[in-house]
C-alpha cells in the first residue's frame, strides 16, 4: 500500500466514526428518574448503558484524534515514520491500523513504562 491508499482508508474511517457518533448522540442522552414510567432496575439497566454508549463516544473521538492526526503526518510527508525512534513502521501495522503512530518495539516499550 502507498501513502494514497492509507489516506484513503484513514478518511473512510474518519467518515464511518463521525456517522457512528452522529447516530449515538441521542442514546447518550440523561436517562429519566421518574420510576412511574420506568422501574428501578430498568432505570439502571439504561444508566449502566449510557454509561456504556458514553465511554464507546470516548474511544471514537480519541480514533478521530488519532486519524486527524495521521493525515496531518501524511500530508507533512512524516507518515510511516515512528514517532518515539524515527524508524518506519511495518507495513503490516499500518495496514492493520493506519493510524499507528509507534513502531511494535517503541509501542511495546510505552506500554510497559
Amino acid at each position: 500500500m502507498d501513502t494514497e491508499q492509507f489516506k484513503a482508508l484513514l478518511l473512510q474511517q474518519q467518515k464511518s466514526l463521525m456517522d457512528v457518533l452522529e447516530s449515538g448522540k441521542s442514546a447518550a442522552g440523561i436517562v429519566k428518574l421518574d420510576q412511574t414510567s420506568v422501574g428501578r432496575l430498568s432505570r439502571m439497566d439504561a444508566m449502566q448503558s449510557q454509561a456504556m454508549l458514553q465511554e464507546a463516544s470516548k474511544r471514537r473521538q480519541q480514533s478521530l484524534r488519532d486519524i486527524s492526526k495521521a493525515l496531518a503526518r501524511i500530508d507533512s510527508g512524516d507518515y510511516g515514520f515512528c514517532e518515539e525512534c524515527g524508524e518506519q513502521i511495518a507495513k503490516k501495522r499500518l495496514q492493520i491500523n493506519p493510524a499507528s503512530r509507534y513502531c511494535i518495539e517503541c509501542s511495546s516499550n510505552l506500554e510497559t513504562a
